[in-house]
């Protein structure tokens, strides 16, 4: 009888050392499949989890005794003590962060429990329809190959914090793309999910209504009828709300004047502005301004 061994490795090709020795480490996916003619055998890391994310080409996954195809944009999320195997496309292309998992876990743990159930649980998760979340994720990316090549005070403590940011935004994604809800509740709060991420990406645009809609393959009195169930408001009243936070934010915590203000959030004018924060708020974006700081000042 021949007992199979399931190869050990911290990266692919590379024996396991302890998990303390390193707890992240970043490289793109052609680096270490090339050599291997994109074809990673079956294999597992003990301590550490691995997040791929693919920017170009497609592959298949096999994930314990399951396989999983995918295509770019998407992420794979690779727990420890799962064995797994990859074969890529030749134009596979996209960043790979390898972290000891505990004390990833004992990180996330203390800012936020309900992002475990994500971190231990293989998933491959498309990105194609979610462009207003996945558009923060390769700059968190690069944020990390950064601190792995830096030598300086903080580096572990940073790498570690933006990997944390990562699996937020992972969770965040993980959840846009339910696609099988248990519930009419759940499809609807995914609905509005994949609405709000839409807008997250474009209200500075000013898209109408119907084309959120459109993309969501509904009408835009459905849409409206969505919003107005799950978060008591309209589906305009979603945008608008988006486009006065992010007024709000931009007058506290910068010294952009007002007209500049204006043009960043797609208004064409600044008195246009001044008279749709004033309807939404009940006062101008100075006086705001003006009560916001002296509220900062007083704390």
């Amino acid at each position: 009888m021949t007992i199979r061994v399931i190869p050990n490795y911290s990266l692919y090709g590379v024996q396991a050392q302890p998990g303390w020795q390193s707890l992240f480490d970043f490289e793109w996916i052609p680096q270490r499949s090339r050599p291997y003619n994109w074809k990673i055998r079956p294999h597992k890391h003990d301590a550490l989890i691995q997040i791929l994310y693919l920017t170009q080409g497609a592959g298949e996954v096999l994930v314990d005794h399951s396989k999983v195809r995918f295509k770019a944009p998407c992420l794979v999320l690779i727990p420890a003590q799962t064995v797994h195997g990859f074969s890529f496309s030749e134009d596979v292309d996209g960043p790979v962060i390898t972290a000891a998992q505990r004390p990833l876990e004992a990180l996330v743990s203390v800012a936020n429990t309900e992002l475990l159930p994500h971190l231990r649980k293989p998933s491959v998760i498309p990105l194609g329809d979610v462009s207003g979340q996945a558009e923060f994720l390769m700059p968190l990316f690069l944020a990390v190959e950064r601190e792995t090549h830096m030598q300086a005070a903080g580096q572990l403590t940073a790498g570690m914090a933006l990997l944390m940011a990562i699996c937020i935004q992972m969770a965040r994604l993980a959840r846009v793309n339910e696609v099988t809800p248990p519930n009419a509740d759940s499809r609807k709060s995914a609905q509005i999910e994949k609405f709000r991420s839409m807008v997250d990406a474009h209200y500075k645009e000013h898209l109408p209504i119907s084309h959120y809609a459109e993309q969501l393959g509904i009408s835009p009195g459905q849409l409206s009828r969505l919003c107005r169930e799950v978060l008591g408001v309209s589906s305009i009243d979603v945008v608008n709300a988006r486009v006065v936070h992010e007024a709000q934010r931009v007058l506290v915590y910068t010294s952009n004047s007002i007209k500049q203000l204006a043009y960043v959030l797609g208004f064409s004018d600044e008195t246009y502005f001044c008279r749709f924060f004033r309807k939404h708020t009940g006062v101008s974006p100075r006086e705001f301004r003006t009560k916001a700081m002296a509220a900062m000042i007083d704390q």
